[in-house]
């Protein structure tokens, strides 16, 4: 049995670890990662890297307070023809992501980085293609309707495990990368250290 620590406030993956049956204490890292995002955006950055650097910004971030202590970071981001759509601020941004995912195909793309002592010493990113039924905008609205501020907040526009998976007419992927974290990849890592 493994323990880690995970650099993250997502309850979501908090769970996955808990239904993997891998022990982890959490220590959110409280990144600015709209800053982060802005930079790597300015240099051309596309969305797998901003997913990347933003996982391993996280776990080596919190792997510099915890000596020889496995830490987990990770980072999820949505991706519509290369821009990269971030977690809403409020209903009608909410509604506005929807709109512009509505009735198209668009990537969400999970990463994931283990580090140790302040440097990353594995990571993963995995991507599921998502496409969203054609929706009226009373539809959207009423989905909308029946998702909590702190979901909605949390989870980007939808929680695949809930009402979001109403949303879409096709889903390929890993239920758990579409979650925010490929738990596959990182018991196959953690099994062989």
């Amino acid at each position: 049995m493994h323990k880690v620590i995970l650099a993250s406030k997502s309850k979501v993956r908090k769970k996955i670890l808990d239904k993997n049956k891998i022990k982890c204490k959490v220590f959110p890292s409280n990144i600015d990662e709209e800053s982060v995002k802005k930079s790597l955006l300015k240099e051309n950055a596309n969305p797998e890297i901003i997913s990347k650097n933003l996982a391993e910004l996280k776990a080596n971030k919190i792997s510099l307070k915890f000596n020889n202590e496995i830490v987990l970071g990770a980072d999820s981001v949505i991706d519509i023809n290369k821009e990269l759509i971030s977690k809403p601020k409020d209903r009608e941004e909410a509604l506005r992501i929807l709109k512009k995912l509505n009735g198209k195909t668009h990537y969400l793309i999970s990463s994931v980085c283990i580090s140790k002592n302040g440097s990353m010493i594995w990571n993963h990113t995995d991507k599921a293609s998502l496409t969203m039924k054609d929706l009226t905008n009373e539809e959207l609205q009423e989905y909308l309707s029946k998702i909590s501020d702190e979901a909605l907040y949390a989870y980007n526009v939808y929680q695949i495990e809930g009402e979001g998976k109403s949303l879409f007419s096709k889903i390929e992927g890993d239920e758990d990368t579409i979650m925010g974290l490929p738990i596959k990849k990182i018991k196959e890592y953690l099994n062989n250290i």
